[in-house]
């Protein structure tokens, strides 16, 4: 309820404290970012401060239970929210995204599509529940630069990064044999931002956005030429 009776809505201090019981982990910048989004649009006050209703408290709740028990990527969660599909029950596995068109299989290659998630943000117990990590586990893919959270926060890449450690830790594998990765992918970046600079430097305001296009293009590149060279050494194997 308000702390005012003068009102009919909570502000955005009296929304953290009336969800914290259950979301322990929200803050007003998460809330904030929320709204950015898209996700939930209160209306303001004269003076620019926001106005939460019933409905845009529900709708918060709605948002953060998706997130904390289904890990759902905030683009996920804003079609739902389009779409007006029910909320889903605790424990329910969330639905499928539907299928891309396969390429025709090469002999050798894994017919699996890469995992795409987008926007996620977990805390440290979510990313652990996500990934089955012990807490030992994730601190040293930490301390190796592995999994690099930002304030307690994890996002999409530092969950798939998790799960793939996860498999490699099940193979015997350390986080420290994992750094190669790390390593790697510090190569291959500074080798894209040496392509991409001259644009960088232009001063034309379309300037970041090519180059933001253009780095996309050639990490795409950068991963089929490594993942086709990896098959076919791996195949050299057997």
């Amino acid at each position: 309820m308000p702390l005012s009776r003068a009102r009919d809505y909570l502000s955005i201090g009296e929304v953290l404290e009336a969800v914290r019981s259950d979301f322990p982990d929200i803050s007003i910048s998460k809330i904030r970012f929320l709204e950015t989004e898209g996700l939930i649009s209160p209306e303001r006050t004269k003076s620019g401060y926001r106005k939460f209703y019933e409905p845009d408290v529900e709708r918060l709740r709605y948002i953060l239970a998706l997130q904390r028990d289904h890990f759902l990527p905030l683009k996920v969660i804003k079609d739902r929210l389009k779409s007006g599909i029910a909320p889903l029950e605790p424990g329910a596995a969330p639905p499928a995204p539907a299928a891309a068109p396969s390429a025709p299989a090469t002999k050798g290659a894994s017919t699996k599509a890469p995992e795409t998630l987008t926007g996620v943000q977990m805390n440290r117990a979510e990313l652990r529940k996500a990934t089955g990590l012990a807490e030992q586990e994730l601190a040293s893919l930490e301390d190796f630069g592995i999994v690099t959270g930002h304030d307690g926060v994890y996002d999409e890449n530092d969950l798939l990064v998790a799960k793939a450690a996860k498999g490699f830790f099940a193979h015997g594998v350390e986080a420290r044999h994992l750094r190669m990765y790390k390593q790697a992918v510090d190569r291959e970046t500074a080798f894209i931002e040496q392509i991409i600079s001259p644009v960088t430097h232009r001063k034309d305001p379309d300037a970041t956005k090519r180059a933001g296009e253009t780095a996309y293009e050639l990490a795409d590149l950068s991963r089929t030429m490594r993942e086709a060279m990896l098959r076919a050494s791996v195949q050299s194997l057997f």
